[in-house]
C-alpha cells in the first residue's frame, strides 16, 4: 500500500497490507486470547488505558503531524482532534467499571431466589474505522471494548493507516497486549476478509453504501452490529439571530475540516426576513477561509482525503446544480494546483430536486435557502433519507426545542452545531446508522446480558 501526501500527491511511506490469511491469523489469535483479557482484572485494563492517554500526550505533536501528512487535515485541526480525544478516554476510564457491576434485581439476602443480570464481553470485535477523525472515531469503539474485555481487530480507513498503526503501537507500549488489539491494514479486500472471520460484533463507521454492504453481508450470522454512517444534516437560522454572528457559527460547521465530518452542516435554511443580510455575511466569512498547505498555521481548509473521487463528486454536485439553475455564489470548482483541493463553495437558488440539497457532500461545499416560517423550514429539514444531527438557531430555546422535537434525527442542537460530547450517546436514525457510540449506551454495546435464576435448593 502506498501512503501519499494528498497536499502534494508525493509517496509518503509504503506498508504491507495484510493478506486473507494474515488476517485469519490475527483473528484467529484475538479469539484465543480474549478470555484471559476478559478475566484479568479491570484494574489492569483500567491502568493500560490510562498510560495510553500519558503516551498521547506526550506524543501529540508527532501524531498530529501523521494525521496531517496522510489525511491533509490542518495542523491545528489535528492537534484539536488530539486535545479532544482526552475528555473520551476519561469519560470511559471513569464509567466504564460501573457498568459492568452485575445488578440483583429480585430477591437476594437470604431469600429463596434471587434474579441477578450478569455482563460479559461480547468477545472478537471487528472495528472498521473512519479517516475523517480517526482518534475519535476510533476510540469511540476501542476504548470501551478494551475496557470491557473484549479482544478488537481494528482496521483503519486505508487513508489513515498511519495514523491506525500509531494507535497501535501507543496501545501496545501502554501494556495493551498485541493479539488483544491487532492492527488489520488494507483497503476494501481486507475489510471483506476482516468480515468473513469467527468475530462477534462489527463496528464500522463510515458510508451509508459502505454500511449496508457490511449488514447485507453479516446478516445472517446474527452478529451485534453498529453503523456510524453519514448524514445530510440541516441548520435553520430563524429571523431573531445576531446575523454576524450566526453566519460565522453556522460557516465553520460547514467547512470545519473541509465539509468531511458526518455532523457537518450540509443544507442551511434562512427565514426570509434576514435572508439577504445572512447570505451576504455567510459568503463574507466563507470567502475568507484560507486554503492551502495543512502545514500551514494560516490554513483552514486543506485536501480532501479522498482525493480525486472526493473532487469528481463535488464537480458533479456544483454542476448538477448548474444545470438546475442554481447560482453559484461563491468557488465551485477544484483549484489549478498539485494536491487535491477544492475551493469553499456557496450555492444558492437551490431546490430538493439537487444533489447539494440531497446527497452528502462529505466537502468544502454548502446550499442554503430562503424560507418563509419555521414550518417550512421544519418541512425541508424533513424531508431526507438520513438523520444525524440537526441544529436551530434562534434566540427562543422553546422554539427550537419545539422545531427540533419534530426530527427523527440522533442529535439536535440549538445555537450550536458539529459539536460531539462523550457523557451523550452519538446515534443516527434511518440511512445515518445504528447503534450508539459515547456515553454509557457507548459502553453497553460491547457487553451482553446473562440472566441469572438462583434458587436454593
Amino acid at each position: 500500500m502506498r501512503i501519499t501526501n494528498p497536499a502534494s500527491g508525493e509517496l509518503i511511506r509504503e506498508v504491507a497490507e495484510d493478506t486473507p490469511d494474515s488476517v485469519a491469523e490475527k483473528a484467529g489469535q484475538a479469539r484465543a486470547a480474549q478470555k484471559a483479557w476478559q478475566k484479568t482484572p479491570f484494574e489492569e485494563r483500567h491502568a493500560a488505558i490510562a498510560r495510553f492517554r500519558s503516551k498521547v500526550v506526550e506524543a501529540t505533536e508527532k501524531l498530529a503531524a501523521i494525521l496531517t501528512d496522510e489525511v491533509g487535515k490542518p495542523l491545528s485541526q489535528s492537534k484539536n482532534e488530539l486535545a479532544g480525544l482526552l475528555p473520551r478516554i476519561d469519560f470511559f476510564l471513569e464509567h466504564t467499571r460501573a457498568e459492568l457491576e452485575e445488578k440483583s434485581v429480585f430477591g437476594g439476602q437470604g431469600q429463596a431466589l434471587e434474579e441477578r443480570i450478569g455482563l460479559e464481553a461480547l468477545g472478537v470485535v471487528a472495528n472498521i474505522s473512519a479517516w475523517n477523525y480517526p482518534y475519535f472515531v476510533g476510540s469511540n469503539v476501542f476504548l470501551p471494548a478494551l475496557l470491557t474485555g473484549n479482544t478488537v481487530l481494528y482496521k483503519p480507513s486505508e487513508f489513515s493507516t498511519l495514523t491506525g498503526l500509531a494507535i497501535a503501537e501507543l496501545l501496545h507500549d501502554a501494556g495493551v497486549p498485541r493479539n488483544v488489539f491487532a492492527p488489520v491494514i488494507g483497503g476494501a479486500g481486507t475489510g471483506q476478509a476482516l468480515l468473513e472471520q469467527a468475530i462477534d460484533g462489527v463496528f464500522f463507521t463510515g458510508s451509508y453504501a459502505t454500511g449496508k454492504r457490511i449488514a447485507a453481508a453479516v446478516a445472517p450470522r446474527m452478529l451485534r452490529l453498529q453503523l456510524e454512517l453519514g448524514g445530510k444534516d440541516p441548520a435553520y437560522v430563524a429571523d431573531d439571530v445576531d446575523v454576524a454572528s450566526t453566519a460565522a457559527a453556522v460557516a465553520d460547521g460547514a467547512f470545519y475540516n473541509a465539509g468531511q465530518s458526518c455532523c457537518a452542516v450540509e443544507r442551511i435554511y434562512v427565514h426570509e426576513r434576514i435572508w439577504p443580510a445572512f447570505i451576504e455575511e455567510f459568503v463574507k466569512t466563507a470567502a475568507q477561509f484560507v486554503v492551502g498547505d495543512p502545514r500551514d498555521a494560516k490554513t483552514y481548509i486543506g485536501p480532501l482525503a479522498r482525493r480525486e473521487a472526493a473532487l469528481a463528486d463535488l464537480e458533479r454536485q456544483v454542476a448538477d446544480a448548474r444545470d438546475k439553475g442554481a447560482t453559484i455564489r461563491l468557488g465551485g470548482k477544484r483549484l489549478a494546483r498539485p494536491g487535491f483541493f477544492f475551493e469553499p463553495t456557496v450555492v444558492t437558488d437551490v431546490d430538493h430536486s439537487m444533489a447539494v440539497m440531497r446527497d452528502e457532500s462529505f466537502g468544502p461545499i454548502i446550499g442554503l435557502m430562503p424560507v418563509a416560517s419555521d414550518e417550512a423550514a421544519l418541512e425541508l429539514m424533513s424531508d431526507t433519507e438520513y438523520g444525524l444531527t440537526a441544529a436551530c438557531y434562534t434566540k427562543d430555546r422553546a422554539r427550537a426545542e419545539r422545531i427540533l422535537s419534530e426530527l427523527d434525527v440522533g442529535t439536535a442542537y440549538w445555537n450550536c452545531c458539529d459539536r460531539v460530547s462523550p457523557r451523550l450517546p452519538w446515534s443516527g436514525r434511518r440511512h445515518s446508522g445504528i447503534g450508539s457510540t459515547l456515553s454509557t449506551y457507548g459502553i453497553e454495546a460491547f457487553l451482553k446480558p446473562k440472566a441469572w435464576h438462583l434458587k436454593k435448593a
